[in-house]
């Protein structure tokens, strides 16, 4: 989810955590709790960080290890023990559990969109994807910020929010219900079908979808109760090409392949090489695939520049390609004075 919709759950949770008569009847440990909640609602997205570094290491490292099993423990235990060391006075076995609490519904939550984690990781090291919720969903977002107005407006806070996540999990399963229906749907139309990734919009009733079957894949869209056909492609396994494999070499395309499951790429041949492109299906918008990877390689197949990413603008991506081909140039003269 987005982060400010991971904040208002963390305040959710402050108010839920009132129904634990320790945190209600003890002001320091309900200050160390809600600090706690607060923290851990948004630790495991700290990953976030690695945007700095670069694109590649981010989008193959995002909701990663940062979601996994381990990292739910090690952050609940780092954030309780250091509110604690803060706030001594207050009861650290109900600070760490509402912390887990918060941590551990940060990275539940996320594995119903489409992005997903690997919350299972390090026992199964794959994504978890399963597009019911879209990464904004206005009325997830909307019923926390009701909870919150009650809660301002005098209500108890932790039976509003009890009753709001009540709602909130028959809705869960309404969205699962749809998503299912949906897969059903597709399966019927492609029975022979390998993968069918779907994805989720703002709008309830939209979704979109990418269906691999053995020689194709089709793009489209879940609208009105029927699957609209966008576009379809030849599904192509990615071969053994002397471009290709020097290509795979590059991390930008490394980190795309590690993320993506759905995609089709090309090879142009170019002025100076050769351009590969990959392209992601699932995030068609407006006719148009923002999430791409390039690699251009000389005519000797070297790496010139690359570059991954969610792309609207050519000109930008031009400037990135080259920004990436001049840094690639630097390197290689420096290592050949040393």
């Amino acid at each position: 989810m987005d982060s400010a919709t991971h904040v208002v759950m963390g305040v959710g949770l402050c108010g839920l955590a009132t129904l634990d008569p320790v945190i209600a009847d003890n002001q320091a440990t309900f200050a160390a709790a809600a600090v706690g909640i607060m923290l851990g609602s948004q630790a495991p997205d700290l990953d976030t960080v690695l945007k700095m570094r670069n694109n590649a290491v981010y989008i193959k490292n995002h909701r990663g290890s940062s979601h996994s099993l381990p990292a739910v423990l090690l952050w609940s235990v780092a954030i309780a023990v250091l509110t604690f060391m803060f706030i001594p006075e207050a009861a650290l076995i109900h600070v760490w559990i509402w912390t887990l609490l918060a941590v551990g519904l940060h990275v539940f939550v996320d594995i119903f969109n489409a992005y997903g984690t690997k919350a299972l990781a390090p026992f199964k090291n794959r994504w978890i994807a399963l597009g019911a919720i879209n990464i904004f969903d206005p009325f997830l977002f909307g019923m926390h910020i009701l909870g919150i107005v009650l809660w301002i407006m005098g209500a108890h806070p932790g039976y509003t929010f009890l009753a709001i996540y009540g709602v909130l999990l028959i809705y869960y399963l309404w969205r699962m219900h749809v998503r299912n229906k949906i897969v059903r749907l597709a399966r019927k139309r492609h029975p022979r079908a390998s993968h069918i990734f779907i994805s989720p919009t703002i709008r309830w009733t939209d979704f979109h979808l990418v269906i691999r079957t053995r020689n194709h894949l089709h793009v489209a869209t879940y609208k009105n109760k029927n699957i609209r056909y966008l576009e379809s492609f030849p599904f192509e396994p990615i071969p053994q090409d002397e471009v290709i494999l020097a290509a795979l070499k590059d991390t930008n395309l490394t980190a795309f392949l590690s993320f993506s499951p759905a995609y089709r790429w090309n090879v142009e041949e170019k002025s100076f090489g050769y351009e590969v492109t990959f392209t992601d299906l699932r995030y068609r918008s407006g006719g148009y695939y923002p999430f791409i990877t390039i690699v251009r390689l000389n005519s000797n197949l070297q790496i010139l520049g690359s570059y991954t990413g969610w792309i609207y603008n050519q000109t930008k991506l031009e400037q990135k390609l080259q920004k990436s081909t001049e840094q690639n140039t630097k390197k290689a003269k420096l290592r050949h004075a040393t």
